[in-house]
């Protein structure tokens, strides 16, 4: 029997973190207050109220985090102008993925509470996840394992861009 080795090592990092203990504070509240570091922390946008980051565990290739740049746990908590801009922002991600990387579609939610599915209930944010045909497979069914076939650090320059 053929064996194929699929090599994805920042997914290592979620495997072995405790999943009781999430690390002190907010990952999205650390990475807003600190845009020197985009880079590394894998912001690829921020407006004046909202800011975007790459998900560290994608669940496909281009998953994107879409979050306001305070920590506000409710859709209702949003004022006019923050929900205005993330959703301006949805629409213009969805627009360059279709454009940059060919996705056939979108799924676009928020996980409102932990009960709820929300693994940062604290701080709000949608999932922006590309979808393409034939993307799902027996990997997650048979083997237990999700197969992205891009770096995050290519997926990035992908989505910003060229730097000057």
């Amino acid at each position: 029997m053929l064996h194929d080795t699929i090599w994805a090592p920042w997914r290592l990092s979620y495997i072995t973190t405790s999943k009781e203990q999430p690390p002190a504070g907010c990952f999205l509240c650390r990475y807003a207050a600190d845009p020197a570091h985009d880079a590394e922390n894998l912001v690829i946008s921020r407006g004046k109220r909202t800011f975007t980051v790459l998900n560290r565990f994608p669940y496909n290739n281009g998953h994107l985090l879409v979050s306001p740049l305070e920590h506000k746990a409710h859709l209702e908590d949003l004022d006019d102008e923050e929900l205005l801009e993330c959703m301006h922002s949805l629409q213009e991600l969805i627009q360059k993925i279709r454009e940059r990387m060919s996705a056939e579609g979108f799924n676009v939610g928020v996980n409102l509470g932990r009960i709820a599915g929300a693994g940062v209930p604290g701080h709000l944010h949608w999932h922006l996840v590309p979808r393409w045909t034939g993307d799902t497979n027996f990997m997650p069914v048979l083997a237990g394992v999700d197969v992205i076939p891009q770096s995050l650090e290519a997926l990035r320059q992908v989505l910003i861009g060229p730097q000057t």
